[in-house]
């Protein structure tokens, strides 16, 4: 099906290498043992290798002649989310997170497949040099659930240090089932921004609310009217999502708390809505705290923000072909409201980039469903990215990523002498 050479053998070694990175997940910028196995196995397979590019990343280069350079991503952060997958694998790691806070870590977005299936492709691509000409540069990205691993790379001289690629390549995991792969050409992830209210009340004793400014109140009101935003202030033609994931105000019972802090995510794909909506929940903040009598108006602050992901075109009608030929069945996924930086990259390089969603999920959970939407509906029972109960399954997963992987890269490498 997939064309690999790479033996049982070969996938078994990846498949305990996936679990091993399962059961250590390591949070953003902490990524040091992932980024030692990678360079350790990339060491092995003779490319040039890279540690510390962006504080935690990994750069391998491997040169095979004259032709283009090909830069084929994946990133390696977990989440801070509690794993009940219950699977023999399953972290158990807790840490401290950047802000001092101990918390659970998982891989609850397959960020560990997709270090994998990046390793099982530069395993491949070493082995078949004879049929491509040109540099694989393989870069595995800190940060990406916190918007700035991308970024840190670039600062840290990514393209200056390494060489400008011509495309830039990479995937990302999903509940559709595996061995289906997702492409959409133009606009694909959304634009992802995340702020931080912070809502400024009067502390007082819970039986004396009349002396108060209850920031637990205001909160609540906060939240309720951000509800309005998508669908009073975003034309019904537009997609946007707006959701508050965490509310942290108060010690007790008996105490009202001077203040209340909210984390929003915002998930846009048109500048000019982005624009909008960033506005419209200003405007709602300030306005809730001074219809509360707040003596401060609140803090609003911008923490990350990353652009929408965009597939060129052209790229994306040149890489079709090469995904189409592992044996999988590629699908236009639609437009997908979740966020990625890997844009960040092409955009800095100024070349073309080419994401796609990778199949995930039991196969055996969408016998009989055939279209998109019967394939959608399915997906809805299906745990996704983020939630603690998320877990793709091992195969065909790694070998249709490792198959998309080497095809694509090998659409844009020169011929070899077998090509």
């Amino acid at each position: 099906m997939s064309g690999l050479g790479l033996t049982t053998a070969d996938l078994d070694d990846l498949a305990a290498l996936y679990q091993d990175l399962h059961r250590h997940p390591e949070l953003s910028f902490q990524e040091t043992r992932t980024a030692g196995l990678v360079a350790k196995r990339l060491r092995g397979l003779q490319f040039e290798v890279t540690e510390g590019v962006g504080r935690t990343g990994v750069v391998g280069l491997l040169r095979n002649g004259a032709g283009p350079t090909v830069l084929l991503r994946a990133d390696m952060d977990a989440l801070p989310v509690e794993e009940r997958t219950d699977l023999p694998y399953a972290s158990k790691v807790h840490t401290v997170d950047a802000q001092g806070t101990e918390v659970a870590v998982m891989h609850a977005c397959g960020h560990d497949l997709h270090v994998t299936c990046l390793l099982g492709a530069c395993v491949e691509l070493a082995r078949r040099r004879s049929t491509w000409s040109g540099t694989v540069m393989a870069v595995f990205q800190p940060a990406e659930e916190v918007g700035g691993g991308a970024r840190a790379m670039i600062d840290d001289d990514l393209f200056g240090r390494f060489g400008s690629p011509v495309v830039v390549l990479g995937q990302h995991v999903t509940p559709l089932p595996a061995g289906v792969l997702g492409l959409r050409s133009g606009a694909a992830f959304a634009a992802a921004d995340s702020i931080r209210i912070t809502l400024h009340g009067r502390g007082a004793h819970g039986s004396r609310p009349e002396t108060s400014v209850d920031p637990v109140v205001m909160a609540a009101a906060v939240i309720m009217r951000l509800q309005t935003v998508v669908s009073r202030d975003v034309a019904a033609t537009d997609t946007a999502v707006v959701t508050v994931g965490a509310v942290h105000a108060g010690t007790a019972g008996n105490i009202i708390p001077d203040r209340a802090q909210l984390l929003v995510t915002v998930r846009t794909f048109r500048p000019e809505v982005r624009t909008r909506i960033l506005a419209s929940i200003e405007r709602i903040v300030r306005a809730e705290a001074a219809a509360s009598g707040a003596d401060r108006t609140p803090d609003i602050e911008l923490m990350e923000s990353f652009p929408a992901l965009v597939n060129d075109d052209a790229a994306a009608a040149r890489t079709r072909p090469a995904l189409e030929s592992v044996g999988a069945r590629v699908v236009d996924p639609g437009l997908v409201a979740g966020s990625e930086d890997v844009g960040v990259l092409a955009t800095a390089a100024g070349v073309p980039c080419v994401y796609w969603l990778l199949g995930g999920a039991d196969p055996a959970q969408f016998v009989g469903a055939d279209s998109a939407d019967e394939i959608a509906e399915r997906m809805q029972s299906i745990p996704s990215n983020h939630s603690p109960r998320y877990a793709p399954v091992v195969q065909p997963t790694l070998t249709t990523g490792i198959a998309a992987l080497v095809a694509a890269a090998q659409a844009w490498l020169a011929p070899g002498t077998d090509g």
